[in-house]
């Protein structure tokens, strides 16, 4: 009789220590699970503050550079600042770059060709070229006139018979869905400058090869005019051509073959577009605006983050 009762008692005490080790396991994922979650929340925590940061460091930059005196390549648009966060600005003349609202405005010819020969730079053939374009003015016409390669009222296309509102109103342009698909397809337009002409100061290598009379080795050598004795972009000591007079002589240009290149470009330009990357640990962020910037006049024209 004693040995069947040791063993009855040998179980129950078993199943006991079962018991409390079946506890002990679910008080031990319970406290697991309850360290994690409140690391994941520091982790999250920490990456939000660092993000908050981040931003600052970008809008410090940014503010520095609407300030009046600060000129691009100023050594004040970048910054440090303890522990581990920086900012770091950048200033261009808006006017470098293609606006599309001034070009396409009364159908000059000189400015249509300066479009084209764009986009044939970029790699855009010939026909699909003539598409874009023709396209393009219908939709910022007032007119519902089909031009030869163009687009207008259908069902399911509406063009909106006035200027761009912005560039990313052109993805809905008939014929520029693969063109606005690309990376950065946006890089060389504006809809901010004052000016058609471009501003031969801030102009791309691929705007420059857009204008009449440049060839790849003249606008890589412009290019590295503009960047000064040090040889670096965006520096204190860029070039910075004052008349035409200096782009002529720069250029080598004789007065007859620069009269056609004259009237598409200018030096001058009171709209600049301002990029600030801000920094906190291996968190970026960046922020982009364009401002008109005029003796002590600061006008925000548009603010973007990126």
């Amino acid at each position: 009789m004693i040995a069947p009762y040791l063993t009855r008692k040998s179980r129950a005490r078993a199943a006991a220590i079962m018991l409390a080790l079946w506890a002990i396991f679910l008080l031990s994922a319970m406290v697991i699970s309850w360290a994690l979650d409140i690391n994941t929340r520091l982790a999250n925590s920490g990456n939000a503050n660092r993000a908050l940061e981040a931003m600052a460091m970008a809008c410090s930059g940014a503010e520095v550079a609407m300030h009046p005196s600060v000129k691009p390549g100023s050594a004040v648009l970048h910054g440090s600042f303890p522990p581990n966060q920086n900012f770091s600005a950048r200033i261009t003349g808006e006017g470098g770059r293609l606006n599309l609202n001034l070009l396409l405005a009364g159908e000059n010819p000189a400015n249509l060709e300066l479009l084209r020969k764009y986009l044939e730079v970029k790699g855009v053939d010939l026909n699909e070229r003539d598409r874009m374009i023709d396209c393009l003015l219908d939709w910022i016409d007032p007119d519902n006139l089909v031009r030869l390669n163009g687009a207008e009222d259908e069902p399911g296309y509406k063009p909106a018979n006035g200027n761009l509102r912005t560039l990313d109103e052109l993805k809905r342009v008939r014929g520029w869905e693969d063109f606005t698909a690309r990376a950065d397809w946006d890089e060389d337009f504006t809809l901010s400058s004052t000016d058609a002409r471009i501003n031969i100061n801030w102009a791309s290598r691929d705007v420059l090869l857009a204008l009449p009379g440049f060839t790849e080795g003249l606008a890589d050598r412009l290019i590295d005019m503009r960047r000064g004795p040090d040889g670096v972009e965006g520096t204190e000591d860029d070039l910075k051509f004052t008349n035409l007079q200096e782009v002529q002589i720069a250029l080598g240009f004789r007065a007859d073959q620069f009269n056609q290149l004259a009237n598409l470009i200018t030096v001058n330009d009171s709209v600049v577009r301002v990029v600030s990357v801000g920094k906190s640990g291996p968190v970026t962020r960046t922020v982009r605006m364009v401002i008109f910037k005029q003796g002590g006049g600061i006008r925000l024209i548009s603010w973007k983050e990126l």
